[in-house]
């Protein structure tokens, strides 16, 4: 078990891709918490993932709220001690354009995608122990390599978190801590198929259609498995890929090759 013994905070842990990288850790010997705001979809996703509870906490956080996230990774700490691997996958999407009358939902997207991370990593990197196997991996997208009309706010937050991966990087590493950016495409989960929907009322097509269109443009003709993301996960917070930081992965079936 490329895992055991080490202890794992996946934010947006109880639904899609957080919950088959949390349970690919749990899988791989690790203790995990998973968080959120959802206090009961938490426990539930919780209680499939391990129902003896021994392996698996739920910690309710607002990762757009400083004290929130202190709160939850005190409660933590107190619990398991050091943090030795963060996944910041928190995120929420949506349209947004220069026609929209409020600001609201860019607002939205960039506190929860791109300052959560920063406030997440900000209160668990002191918990990571020195020249050890500390390890964040931030949550990025395809969206994060190229501009999609209507999805300003989403592009832009996850362009800076690629950004904000590679400069963590540089401050962390003389502690031993990697920091990596993962960069899926479309994966199988229900973002994706709000997703689906927003297209679909854009282009004035099917739903079905828009699926096609989406899965043709990708050289391997499919979405990603979140199985396949939660696997990636493991080997970057496993001892493999220790020389690797800094770096944006992607998984998108060849949807980008940058």
């Amino acid at each position: 078990m490329r895992l055991r013994d080490r202890t794992a905070l996946v934010t947006g842990g109880g639904t899609g891709i957080g919950r088959a990288i949390a349970a690919a850790f749990v899988a791989e010997g690790a203790r995990v918490a998973i968080a959120s705001r959802d206090a009961v979809r938490l426990e539930r996703a919780a209680r499939e993932l391990n129902p003896s509870g021994e392996r698996v906490t739920a910690v309710v956080m607002d990762v757009t709220d400083r004290a929130s996230v202190a709160r939850g990774v005190e409660s933590l700490a107190a619990r398991w001690g050091a943090i030795d691997i963060l996944v910041n996958n928190a995120g929420v999407s949506g349209i947004t354009v220069l026609t929209d009358p409020d600001d609201a939902l860019w607002h939205e997207i960039i506190a929860t995608n791109l300052t959560g991370m920063y406030l997440v990593t900000k209160a668990v990197a002191p918990r990571m122990q020195d020249r050890a196997r500390g390890r964040i991996i931030n949550l990025s997208s395809v969206l994060g390599r190229f501009g999609v009309p209507g999805y300003a706010a989403y592009c832009a937050s996850k362009h800076g978190v690629i950004g904000l991966t590679r400069s963590l990087a540089l401050e962390l590493a003389p502690r031993g801590i990697t920091v990596n950016a993962l960069c899926p495409g479309w994966v199988e989960t229900a973002m994706a198929e709000q997703g689906i929907a927003n297209g679909a009322r854009a282009m004035g097509v099917s739903e079905a259609e828009f699926r096609r269109q989406a899965e043709a443009a990708v050289p391997l003709k499919r979405f990603i498995d979140p199985r396949e993301v939660g696997a990636l996960a493991v080997y970057v917070a496993s001892d493999d890929a220790a020389g690797m930081t800094g770096q944006a992965l992607n998984l998108c079936g060849g949807a980008t090759m940058d």
